[in-house]
C-alpha cells in the first residue's frame, strides 16, 4: 500500500476553507494517513507555501507524532496532545496558523509533508524554527507522503 496523506476537509489541489485559514477560525484541518511503512517509529509534518511573497513561508511543524497513529484531529494543536511538539513557524508560534496570503498575490499553494521516521523521538530544542525541524527529522525519514491545498486571498 502506498503511504499517503488526505483531509476530510479538502481534496489534493483544492481549496482550503476558510476555517482553516487566518482570515477565518485559523484552526488546524483535520489529516489521515493510510500505508504506514513499516519500521515507522513516529511521523514529522511540515505545511509550507513555496509561493509567498518573500519566498517559502512554513506554517507549521509537528515533530514526535507516534508511529501507530493515523491520524491527526481538527485542531489538535489546541487540545491535550502531549505526545507530540509543535515547533515554532514562520509566524512566531509554536503551533498552526493557516494560510493568509497577501491580497493580489494570486493563488498559494499549501504543501502539508508527512514523514515516516524510523526514530521515536526526535530531540529539538524550543528555540528551533520549522526549517531546522524539518532538515533534522528528515535524517530519520522512511518514506514521505504530501497534500497540496490551494488559498486565494
Amino acid at each position: 500500500m502506498t503511504f499517503s496523506l488526505m483531509s476530510p476537509a479538502f481534496a489534493e489541489g483544492q481549496p482550503i476553507p476558510k476555517k482553516y485559514t487566518r482570515f477565518g477560525e485559523n484552526i488546524f484541518p483535520p489529516l489521515k494517513w493510510t500505508g504506514t511503512p513499516e519500521g515507522t517509529q513516529s511521523f514529522a509534518l511540515l505545511v509550507e507555501d513555496p509561493d509567498a511573497v518573500r519566498g517559502v513561508f512554513r506554517h507549521c511543524a509537528i515533530v514526535n507524532i507516534p508511529g501507530n497513529w493515523t491520524e491527526l484531529p481538527e485542531a489538535v494543536d489546541t487540545g491535550p496532545e502531549h505526545a507530540i511538539k509543535f515547533i515554532r513557524n514562520d509566524f512566531g508560534n509554536a503551533r498552526y496558523d493557516g494560510p493568509q496570503p497577501p491580497a493580489g498575490t494570486g493563488v498559494h499553494h499549501y504543501h502539508f509533508k508527512l514523514a515516516a521516521l524510523n526514530t521515536r523521538n526526535i530531540s529539538i530544542s524550543d528555540d528551533v524554527g520549522a526549517v531546522q525541524a524539518w532538515t533534522e527529522a528528515r535524517k530519520h525519514r522512511i518514506a514521505e507522503a504530501a497534500l497540496i491545498g490551494t488559498y486565494q486571498g
